[in-house]
């Protein structure tokens, strides 16, 4: 079923991390959208195959000019009774002005009389949106984390985000490291199949290698370990909202060790019950 969320409210009080959760949760979202477009955009997205669709739009007083049309516009989609909610974040004067001094962004109605005025003059012109809205949230007592799980609890499917993407990656050192790695373990210390002559040319998605590594004392033990390290903070990491998880394993040239231990720790994440994609990213390379 389509839902449409109107994202508006004061400057400062969170819009973008609202936005940034929606689109976890898989809404196409479109920021600073000028109000006069919103009923045709709507139109377009409903006859869409894809018209099951989550919407989520933002207009706010960067509009400018434009901004003005939101009340018209918001009367017209009520003629036409297109389903819509309006959500308006908020925030004390005292919270929105500690978070532009953090930032030392200007605001959108800057003028020369200081930043209190500019939220005063803010607050003034949304006070006729703000009385229509479905859904207020304030955010002046709220972290980054508690707004995400409110609106996870308020707009997700179940009330929950979609499961956390995980990606297990060999590379070889040699080549560098991948730079979107989360975390990267070094597995140069176990036994190299590469100074075995019949284990050379082979990698380690091969059974004569796989044996060769696993026969070790050492082996073993690493696997427990990091085993138990990734399934303790693999929950952690759902309950902070992470989307994607990188986990990047490396030996010297990504053929051996890291490919073994890649599609091992692969394995292990999906007997703990996550989905997890493992790639080898250096295994053609000579």
């Amino acid at each position: 079923m389509a839902r449409t969320l109107l994202i508006t409210g004061m400057s400062g009080a969170g819009k973008t991390q609202v936005m940034r959760t929606l689109e976890d949760l898989g809404y196409f979202c479109v920021d600073n959208l000028p109000p006069t477009f919103i009923p045709k955009f709507i139109e377009l997205c409903l006859q869409n195959k894809n018209g099951g669709a989550q919407l989520a739009l933002v207009v706010d007083i960067r509009g400018g000019k434009f901004f003005k049309d939101l009340n018209r516009v918001l009367d017209q989609l009520n003629q036409s009774s297109v389903p819509y909610e309006l959500v308006f974040l908020d925030a004390d004067d005292a919270t929105l002005i500690r978070r532009y001094k953090e930032t030392r962004r200007r605001h959108p109605l800057a003028g020369k009389n200081g930043l209190s005025a500019d939220i005063a003059r803010e607050r003034d012109i949304l006070s006729q949106i703000r009385q229509r809205a479905t859904t207020i949230i304030d955010t002046s007592r709220t972290t980054t984390k508690e707004l995400r799980q409110k609106i996870v609890q308020l707009f997700g499917k179940g009330g929950e985000l979609p499961p956390m993407n995980i990606v297990v990656q060999s590379f070889g050192f040699k080549y560098g490291i991948p730079l979107d790695c989360d975390m990267v373990f070094d597995v140069r210390f176990l036994p190299n199949p590469f100074y075995i002559p019949e284990l050379k040319n082979l990698c380690g998605n091969d059974q004569p290698v796989m044996d060769y590594i696993q026969e070790k004392p050492v082996t073993g033990e690493f696997e427990e370990k990091l085993f138990s390290l990734i399934q303790f903070l693999l929950p952690q990491y759902v309950q902070e909202g992470k989307s994607q998880l990188m986990i990047g394993v490396g030996c010297t040239g990504g053929r051996h060790r890291s490919v073994f231990i890649a599609n091992a720790l692969g394995r292990f994440i999906e007997k703990c019950g996550y989905g997890v994609q493992v790639i080898h990213r250096d295994l053609i390379k000579k």
